[in-house]
């Protein structure tokens, strides 16, 4: 299927009387990896935000996937149950349960929140975790894993549900030359499989190797 998966149309949010997005518009094309780029504070953090149900926003209108999201209130508990099934969303920092090994942290949204049985969410999370190389590391800790394990573990965990859209936020950060290549070549991947990627970074080079398109923010708008 053709066309825009997501679509932004004039985002506004403020923070008490800060203004942080000022009507920001977006079409992202399915299948493609959009790079949000721009200096800290410039919103493109809040847009990834937004777009995974995680912040309110003063109006404007967001759909991702047949699934629409109004600003002005509170997101109903349908539309975010629906939600959660297009967007999976990995974190600069992995955020993984500490409590939990790895492979505890990838079945843990298919069985609590989607009702999957548990042994089918065991089976695609070691199948997974096989799929980007740390099978291996299934039973151990999160504090037990070094960095490039932990994002492996935080993807697997973000498309356990299979969603359609991911959104990364700083996903090339601290990564060593060899981790970045090989990030590189686990995006394109997921691009490969009809996936839509959406990324906030800082990492210039990063995006013009990987991203099929970079869209620059400052001041809350697209610039």
């Amino acid at each position: 299927m053709s066309g825009p998966i997501l679509r932004i149309a004039d985002l506004r949010l403020s923070r008490g009387t800060r203004p942080i997005l000022l009507g920001v518009s977006l079409a992202i094309e399915r299948g493609s990896f959009v790079a949000l780029m721009g200096p800290s504070g410039s919103g493109k953090t809040t847009v990834l935000r937004v777009i995974a149900g995680l912040e309110r926003f003063d109006s404007g209108q967001v759909v991702i996937d047949g699934v629409t999201l109004q600003g002005g209130g509170p997101i109903p508990a349908a539309t975010l149950k629906d939600l959660r099934e297009k967007v999976g969303m990995v974190f600069q920092f992995h955020c993984l349960f500490e409590h939990l090994p790895a492979l505890a942290n990838v079945c843990l949204a298919p069985v609590h929140a989607h009702g999957v049985a548990p042994a089918e969410a065991e089976r695609r999370g070691r199948e997974l975790l096989g799929a980007f190389g740390v099978q291996h590391r299934a039973n151990a800790m999160p504090r037990e894993l070094s960095g490039g394990e932990a994002q492996r573990v935080a993807i697997a965990r973000a498309l356990a549900v299979d969603p359609p859209v991911m959104l990364m936020g700083e996903p090339a950060a601290s990564l060593d030359p060899q981790r970045r290549l090989e990030l590189g070549d686990l995006l394109r991947g997921l691009l490969q499989q009809g996936r839509t990627l959406v990324a906030a970074t800082h990492d210039e080079d990063f995006a013009r190797e990987t991203a099929t398109r970079i869209v620059r923010m400052q001041d809350g708008v697209i610039t």
